[in-house]
C-alpha cells in the first residue's frame, strides 16, 4: 500500500510517492516510517532513498503552481479571455488593472510560491547536510542539489516577471509568514532578483540532465521521467534572455537542441528538438498535414489525438512525443494536487471558466496556409467551438472526445502541465541570435529550413553548403545532398512556420532585427497560445525596448474587442512599468 508521506512542510503527493516506490530497490527503505505518517526529523536525510523522496515532494509542490502560472501567464495576456462563468477575480486578472484586484484575490497570493521556494531551501540545506556527512556521493548530491537548485530559480523568475519586486530568501523558514519581514529580507527590483539567480545557475555543479543510471531516472506505466525535472540549461538560456546577454542565452538553448536522449538512441540526433517537416504519406507526425494528394480539401486535416500536431498534447509519451518535449509534469486522477485545467477549460466536465479571445482567433484567422487556406491550421488544433464560444482544448485532449467535448470518464481526469517544449526552445534561440546579429539564422528558424536559407541552389555538390559556417553557438550543418549522398544533423529541420504549414515571413533587410522580432513574438502566440508563455514574451520586450506600447497596446486589443469599458483606461495605466505588475501581498497565517 502506498501512503502520503509527510515531511518538514513538504507533503510527497501520493501520484510522486507511488512512483518513487515502484522505482527504487526497496519500497520498504523508502517508506520507512511510523504508524502515525508522520517522519520526526531524525527519521528525514539519512540515505540516498531519503534524498530522492525529497526530490520528488519538491516536484509534488511545484504541481501546486500550475493554476496561477497559467493564469498568471496567458490570463493577464492577450490570448486568453473569461466567460460569463468566471468569477470576480478571475474578470479581474483578464482586465489586467492591477490597482482595482481586491486584496483577497486568490489567483494572485504568492503565498504557493514561497512555500515552493521554502521547501527548496530546506532540501538544499539538508543536502548539504548530508554531503558533508557522507550519506551519498559526490555525484548523488551534485545532480540533486542542481535540480532543487533549478527549480527554486524557476519560481523566483514566474514571481519577479509578475511582482516586479520580490524577497529574496535562501534560508530554510519555519514561518512562511515570515517572508514578510521587510528588515531581514528586502524586495530586490527585477534585475537584482536577475543577477541573484543567474549567479546561482551559474554555480551550480551539475548543469546537464540526470545520469541515465541515477534512482532518478526511472518509468512507470510507461513515464519515463527524463522530462519529470526541469531542464537547468533551458532555465539558463532564459535567464540570460532575460538579461540581454544574447550569446550565452544562445549558447544554452543550442546546448539543449543538440542534447541526445539517456536510452542510446541515435536517430534522435536528427530528430530531438529539431522541428521536423510532416510525415506526408503516412501523417504520423506531430506537424500540421493533411491526407496526401488531398492537400486542398481543408477537410482532410489530420486533426487527431494520434496523429500530427494536435497530438503532441494528448499521444503516449512515445518517441514524438520525446522529440517536442522538454519539460512536462503529469497530474493524477487519483492523488493530489488535483488537475485544475479540466475546471477552468472543459466545456463538459469542467467549469469552462476561460476561452480563447477574440484577439488570438483573429491572429490565426490573418494567416495562410501554404496550400492557400486563408487561416493557420494551428486554431483547429488548438481550439474547438461550442456554438459561439471557443474552448482551449490543448489541457482537456487527455479529458474530452474531440467530436463530442464530452469527458471520456469523467473520473479520469488525468492530464499535464505542459512547461517546455522545442517550438519554445526554438523561438528564443532565434530571439536571442537574432539579437546577437545573426537575422538570417533568426528567420531560418522561424520560416523554414536552415539547409534551403544557407543554399546555393546552382550546385549540385552540397559539400560546401547549406551550413552556416558560424561558430558555436551558431553553427548549423542541414547538408542534404546526393552528390555526394550526404545527410547531416539537422538536414529534417523545418523551422516553426514550415512545421505548422504556413507561408514564410519575408524579411525587411532595412529593418530586420525588429521585424524578426516582432514576427517571432507573433509566432510565439500562434504556435504556443494558453501554454503559459505569453505574458512572459510581451513583458521581455517591452523591458528590452524600453516601450510600454508593446505590451498596452496588446492588453488594449484584447480588451477592445471584448467591448470592455475600461479598455482605454487599462491602455493607459499599462504605459507605466509600475503598473505591470501584480500587487504583492497575502493575508498573514492563511
Amino acid at each position: 500500500m502506498i501512503r502520503i508521506i509527510k515531511m518538514k512542510r513538504i507533503t510527497l503527493y501520493g501520484l510522486y510517492a507511488a512512483l518513487a516506490c515502484l522505482a527504487l530497490p526497496s519500497c520498504s527503505k523508502f517508506l520507512d516510517v511510523e504508524p502515525d505518517e508522520v517522519l520526526v526529523k531524525e527519521q528525514m536525510y539519512r540515505n540516498i532513498y531519503d534524498a530522492d523522496a525529497a526530490v520528488i515532494g519538491v516536484y509534488g509542490k511545484l504541481l501546486s503552481l500550475a493554476e496561477q502560472h497559467i493564469l498568471w501567464n496567458e490570463l493577464r495576456a492577450d490570448l486568453l479571455t473569461v466567460t460569463n462563468r468566471a468569477n470576480p477575480y478571475l474578470k479581474e486578472i483578464n482586465t489586467n488593472d492591477v490597482g482595482a484586484i481586491s486584496a483577497d484575490n486568490p489567483y494572485v497570493n504568492p503565498r504557493k510560491f514561497y512555500e515552493v521556494i521554502l521547501n527548496c531551501n530546506d532540501v538544499l540545506a539538508n543536502f548539504q547536510v548530508m554531503r558533508a556527512e557522507n550519506k551519498f556521493t559526490p555525484e548523488e548530491y551534485n545532480q540533486r542539489y542542481s535540480d532543487i537548485m533549478a527549480v527554486r530559480s524557476w519560481v523566483y523568475l514566474q514571481l519577479g516577471i509578475h511582482f516586479g519586486r520580490v524577497p529574496y530568501i535562501t534560508d530554510p523558514l519555519e514561518d512562511t509568514d515570515a517572508v514578510l519581514d521587510k528588515d531581514k529580507y528586502p524586495l530586490l527590483e527585477f534585475e537584482q532578483l536577475l543577477t541573484k539567480l543567474i549567479a546561482d545557475m551559474e554555480s551550480i555543479p551539475y548543469k546537464l540532465l540526470y545520469a541515465s543510471t541515477e534512482s532518478l531516472m526511472y518509468a512507470v506505466d510507461g513515464y519515463n521521467m527524463e522530462r519529470f525535472y526541469i531542464n537547468k540549461q533551458a532555465l539558463l538560456g532564459d535567464l540570460h534572455l532575460w538579461n540581454n546577454d544574447y550569446q550565452s542565452a544562445a549558447e544554452y538553448y543550442k546546448l539543449v537542441m543538440t542534447s541526445y536522449d539517456n536510452l542510446g538512441n541515435d536517430n534522435f540526433r536528427y530528430d530531438r528538438y529539431k522541428i521536423k517537416w510532416a510525415e506526408v504519406a503516412t501523417n504520423n507526425d506531430i506537424a500540421v498535414g493533411y491526407l496526401r494528394y488531398r492537400e486542398q480539401d481543408v477537410r482532410t486535416l489530420i486533426n487527431s489525438k494520434t496523429q500530427g500536431w494536435r497530438s503532441m498534447f494528448s499521444r503516449t509519451q512515445d518517441e514524438l512525443w520525446n522529440t517536442e518535449w522538454v519539460w512536462s509534469l503529469p497530474f493524477s486522477s487519483n492523488f493530489s494536487p488535483q488537475n485544475p485545467f479540466i475546471s477552468l477549460f472543459a466545456a463538459n466536465g469542467g467549469d469552462h471558466l476561460l476561452k480563447p479571445s477574440l484577439e488570438s482567433l483573429d491572429l490565426w484567422n490573418s494567416q495562410t496556409q501554404r496550400n492557400g487556406v486563408p487561416y493557420d491550421a494551428r486554431r483547429d488544433l488548438s481550439v474547438s467551438m461550442m456554438g459561439q464560444e471557443g474552448v482551449v482544448t490543448k489541457y482537456t485532449d487527455e479529458f474530452s472526445d474531440i467530436e463530442t467535448m464530452l469527458p471520456i470518464d469523467k473520473f479520469q481526469r488525468d492530464g499535464k502541465w505542459h512547461l517546455y517544449r522545442a517550438a519554445k526552445l526554438h523561438l528564443r534561440f532565434a530571439e536571442a541570435a537574432n539579437r546577437d546579429g545573426h537575422h538570417k539564422l533568426a528567420a531560418a528558424f522561424l520560416n523554414g529550413t536552415i539547409g534551403s536559407a544557407y543554399d546555393d541552389p546552382n550546385l549540385t555538390d552540397k559539400t560546401d553548403v547549406m551550413q552556416t559556417f558560424l561558430p558555436f553557438p551558431y553553427d548549423f550543418d542541414a547538408r542534404n545532398g546526393n552528390n555526394p549522398h550526404f545527410r547531416a544533423t539537422w538536414h529534417r529541420h523545418a523551422g516553426i512556420r514550415g512545421r505548422a504549414y504556413v507561408t514564410i515571413k519575408e524579411v525587411n533587410p532595412t529593418d530586420s532585427l525588429t521585424q524578426i522580432e516582432n514576427y517571432l513574438i507573433e509566432e510565439a502566440a500562434l504556435e504556443m497560445a494558453f501554454e503559459g508563455s505569453r505574458w512572459e514574451d510581451l513583458l521581455r520586450i517591452a523591458m528590452r525596448r524600453n516601450d510600454p506600447s508593446f505590451l498596452a497596446n496588446k492588453i488594449y486589443e484584447k480588451l477592445s474587442k471584448e467591448g470592455h469599458p475600461q479598455a482605454d483606461a487599462v491602455r493607459s495605466k499599462l504605459m507605466s512599468r509600475e503598473n505591470w505588475y501584480l500587487p504583492f501581498k497575502w493575508d498573514v497565517g492563511e
